[in-house]
């Protein structure tokens, strides 16, 4: 990859259903970082890492399926590549569904979610949340018939909660969030995204 010859990162953002412009928008232009949108397979091979936003994941789980983005993915990931889901792709993440064992997911990080956990689309609301780490810190989300995480596998470590449910793990370099960093000012887990980013091509 170009990209990696240069030791410039790419990140690569699912552009297929769902807020994948959001996240465009924070890493160009609040973060100044060079993204590509993946809707194909040789579209992930030009990525560094990649963001799976929010939308309807049975929805973008089937497109994956369809376009072939599904291997190649779960091959990236398991080779190191930084991945980050946020609402829907955090359930694409999981291994596994609440009440729904059919639902087909990534199943790259041991982790069960409930999906649309805090209620409906008219339910949805923002907070602050604390986010644990190296480096503490507060920011805010957006949740949007959200899902959390009902449990966690080992290795998983639980990097934030909200009203004792879980709504972010970590696994390395895998990240997942029940809620929209995207939709708010808040740039912090972008930026420690893109620091996962730059470290995985450190290690090449």
């Amino acid at each position: 990859m170009n990209n990696v010859r240069s030791g410039r990162p790419t990140v690569g953002v699912l552009a297929l259903q769902g807020d994948f412009a959001a996240h465009r928008r924070v890493l160009e232009e609040r973060l100044g970082v060079a993204v590509r949108d993946v809707r194909r397979p040789a579209d992930l091979a030009e990525a560094d890492s990649l963001i799976l936003p929010g939308g309807e994941s049975t929805t973008m789980g089937m497109l994956l399926d369809r376009i072939g983005l599904v291997e190649p993915i779960r091959e990236r990931a398991r080779a190191g590549m930084p991945v980050y889901g946020t609402c829907a792709g955090m359930i694409l993440m999981a291994a596994g569904i609440e009440d729904r064992p059919n639902q087909p997911t990534l199943g790259l990080l041991d982790i069960t979610v409930a999906r649309n956990a805090f209620g409906r689309q008219v339910d949805s609301f923002e907070a602050e949340i604390p986010i644990s780490g190296e480096r503490p810190r507060q920011i805010r989300g957006v949740f949007i018939r959200a899902p959390y995480v009902t449990r966690t596998g080992p290795g998983v470590e639980t990097i934030a909660t909200f009203q004792d449910k879980v709504v972010g793990v970590r696994k390395g370099h895998l990240l997942a969030t029940s809620f929209h960093p995207e939709l708010t000012d808040s740039d912090d887990l972008h930026a420690l995204f893109v620091e996962m980013t730059a470290a995985s091509q450190e290690k090449r």
